[in-house]
């Protein structure tokens, strides 16, 4: 990675976007890069619409705002597109990642896309089976990790097995790193 790379996550509250965002922070921090993680919302109930971002460089970070032309966006919610221009900012090249379980195409012909990198995964049905629960931030850490080679996969594994390991008991863990590994194989892109 020669550049610094812009990732803005579309979410719900309560749907680990935050969470998410630490966690690959986390895990690049690992792999000596230098990064940057921030919530954006105010005092948001449940299921309210937020966005957090990321900022990831093989050199230091001197940019303190909010990210504005991401080029990476994740929408853990697809029910925010339309509601919320999941796009704004992003250039041509942009690499868009939905947790959906419509195609690439489909989601392309939603969204009105033209240019851009399009993937999917359903990261929903995936956390329910493996956790129980419909969150979906560790599967879509995984999406993002395929659909842009930024990180290796294992630091993202070893990043939630520590993490999660001093919150939870490990049946929720090994949840977790299941929905990891399954969202690497199913996410779909064009």
């Amino acid at each position: 990675m020669s550049q610094m790379v812009e990732i803005r996550w579309h979410a719900r509250a309560g749907q680990g976007a935050v969470t998410a965002a630490k966690s690959l922070a986390e895990s690049a921090l690992q792999e000596g890069k230098y990064v940057q993680a921030a919530p954006e919302y105010g005092p948001e109930r449940a299921g309210a619409p937020l966005r957090a971002f990321n900022r990831i460089s093989d050199q230091p970070i001197r940019l303190h705002s909010a990210v504005t032309s991401p080029q990476v966006v994740v929408v853990l919610d697809p029910t925010l597109i339309g509601i919320v221009d999941v796009t704004e900012g992003t250039p041509e090249d942009a690499t868009i990642i939905v947790n959906t379980p419509h195609s690439p195409a489909e989601m392309r012909k939603k969204m009105g896309l033209r240019g851009r990198k399009i993937f999917t995964v359903d990261a929903t049905k995936i956390a329910l089976e493996t956790l129980g629960r419909p969150i979906p931030n560790t599967p879509m850490m995984a999406a993002l990790i395929r659909a842009t080679g930024l990180l290796k996969p294992e630091n993202i594994l070893q990043q939630i097995e520590k993490t999660l390991g001093k919150k939870f008991v490990a049946k929720v863990v090994e949840g977790n790193l299941q929905a990891v590994k399954r969202a690497y194989e199913e996410v779909k892109g064009e």
